[in-house]
């Protein structure tokens, strides 16, 4: 089978991670895929944040776990994953929503291939509407308006990778 269709029939969401992170190198080859993703017009408008500081993961967590009203102060809605990246688009952009998207499939294909895993994980847009989110943002010399699109945990998998499940029937309608 094509390499690229055994990659997306068989990558899976994790939630389960190792503590240590991915060579920098990975994560590089991971984060170029994500800017090679098709964007709208061909604007090129989502951004992406990486995330391996310590102090930093613990705020996004600290975050995602109070706007998604857990109260358990031990949950890692990141589930351990060493490394974070955030895709964000240009509020101006009509279709930042979409690109985001595409930004993030690429990143999770990309990742995949090189053996770690990920999760997309949401709430980014409320956190980058906070003003810790927006002054995040201007302390990277990022002035103009993104709206959070999503997260993406990444890490070596703790455990076996999950097998996807059977294909729903009715999804497929052909006009010829």
């Amino acid at each position: 089978m094509n390499e690229l269709l055994e990659l997306i029939k068989t990558r899976r969401s994790i939630r389960r991670f190792k503590p240590e992170a991915p060579p920098q190198e990975s994560l590089d080859l991971i984060l170029e895929a994500g800017l090679y993703a098709p964007s709208g017009r061909g604007t090129q408008n989502p951004i992406i944040l990486q995330v391996t500081n310590p102090q930093l993961r613990s705020k996004l967590v600290t975050m995602n776990r109070e706007i998604g009203g857990w109260e358990d102060e031990n949950f890692d809605p990141f589930y351990g994953a060493p490394v974070i990246l955030i895709v964000l688009g240009k509020k101006d952009m009509p279709n930042r929503v979409y690109d985001g998207s595409l930004v993030m499939e690429n990143l999770m294909l990309a990742a995949w291939s090189l053996g770690i895993g990920s999760c997309w994980i949401h709430r980014a847009k409320e956190e980058f509407e906070t003003p810790w989110g927006k002054d995040l943002l201007k302390s990277l010399g990022i002035t103009e308006e993104y709206e959070g699109i999503g997260h993406l945990a990444l890490g070596y998998i703790e455990g076996n990778s999950p097998q996807a499940a059977a294909r729903d029937e009715n999804r497929l309608f052909y006009l010829k």
